[in-house]
């Protein structure tokens, strides 16, 4: 079984895919921790943006493994444990930049498809363009949104207890740009796929989310025991 999980930055895409995978015992894949790692890969080897053939060479080459747990993810870049240095706002942006290169986009969603069909039990994928390009033809497909105010306040939240200082107002002006390079880019533009079950979780809490996801799943897939 294939669950795709789609949304803008700060929609509960991360913690809601993990909290489906542990209970259908699936594989969860976090395909924006392997952007991430492609700009961490890009950023120790002193690329600048502007090189894309540079970068695209990177993303062929890097080793990508997340390995472990959903709740307890590591991802390894060349062998290296780079599961906290992925988190940093530069890391961040970066990613967001280069994810914008079609050609580093085709071979991530290359490992994306891969990973996804070579699990046992079927995976939980969120991103997003998991629905629209990664497995169109997932089994159930969600879409996650929220609006740009909730989700700053949750990512301002977050990054609050991780020790990062910000403000609210500069969190909210990073999750709009996000928004913006997201949409607007050529290739895989952050979209709503035409079958995507849309959850808007602005005034919702996780756990309420994740029963309306429960309850489209056993209609979609009675024979998931998430429960």
């Amino acid at each position: 079984m294939i669950i795709a999980i789609d949304g803008p930055s700060g929609a509960g895409k991360s913690t809601l895919g993990k909290m489906l995978a542990k209970k259908l015992n699936l594989l969860y894949l976090d395909t924006g921790a392997m952007y991430r790692a492609v700009a961490l890969a890009v950023d120790r080897a002193a690329v600048p943006h502007r090189d894309i053939d540079r970068i695209e060479y990177i993303a062929e080459t890097a080793k990508i493994e997340l390995i472990g747990e959903p709740d307890n993810l590591r991802v390894i870049l060349n062998g290296d444990d780079v599961t906290a240095e992925i988190r940093t706002l530069e890391i961040a942006q970066s990613a967001s930049i280069v994810s914008t290169i079609s050609e580093v986009r085709r071979i991530m969603v290359d490992h994306q498809r891969a990973i996804g069909e070579s699990a046992p039990n079927g995976c939980v994928l969120e991103g997003r363009d998991i629905g629209s390009v990664v497995f169109p033809k997932a089994d159930i497909k969600f879409f996650l949104t929220a609006k740009p105010e909730a989700r700053a306040r949750r990512r301002f939240t977050e990054d609050k207890a991780r020790g990062r200082i910000s403000t609210y107002e500069q969190t909210l002006a990073e999750i709009n740009e996000r928004d913006e390079r997201d949409v607007s880019r050529e290739d895989s533009p952050l979209t709503i796929a035409d079958d995507a079950v849309v959850i808007d979780t602005s005034e919702l809490d996780l756990d309420e989310v994740f029963e309306q996801m429960v309850v489209v799943l056993q209609k979609v897939k009675p024979a998931a025991r998430v429960i």
